[in-house]
């Protein structure tokens, strides 16, 4: 069962790299906000951040081995792909810890599943949200990639 938790985080962030490299390099500009919030690029570098957040609260050791994304330079594919993998490995780890504690998370009451369910949600809310910029800014990803999100039992 262990292996099945730790997997199914791996492949979260599987479907967050592949929506990554579908976009088209002009997408990662695109924003709906009208007031200056986050574009596409910002969107993944959010995932990256909560993820940080949730270390820094509940396992700080593992946050200390990670780096933000300066969101006031040029956020690339590059530097998102090694930041969410770094990010991804370093939460494989907390909930392996979770997992080994009999499921509990220290400040985090309702424990290591919850918690594991509460990160896929927040980075799914974004993945939605990214597929939505870039639809209606006129750079929607493959049919491919949008159906390959969802083929959780294909994904390598």
């Amino acid at each position: 069962m262990k292996d099945q938790i730790i997997e199914t985080w791996y492949i979260n962030n599987r479907v967050n790299l592949m929506l990554l490299d579908a976009i088209e390099d002009e997408g990662f500009e695109c924003s709906l906000s009208k007031r200056g919030g986050r574009n596409v690029a910002l969107q993944f570098a959010h995932i990256h951040y909560v993820r940080l957040y949730r270390l820094e609260n509940y396992a700080r050791d593992l946050a200390k081995g990670q780096t933000r994304i300066d969101k006031n330079k040029k956020v690339t594919r590059a530097l998102l792909h090694k930041r969410l993998n770094e990010s991804a490995d370093a939460m494989a780890e907390f909930i392996q810890r979770g997992i080994d504690e009999g499921g509990k998370i220290k400040g985090f009451k309702r424990g290591v599943i919850p918690m594991l369910g509460y990160l896929i949600n927040h980075e799914a809310h974004h993945s939605g949200s990214i597929l939505l910029t870039l639809k209606t800014c006129g750079h929607p990803v493959p049919k491919k990639v949008r159906d390959g999100i969802w083929a959780w039992n294909q994904i390598q």
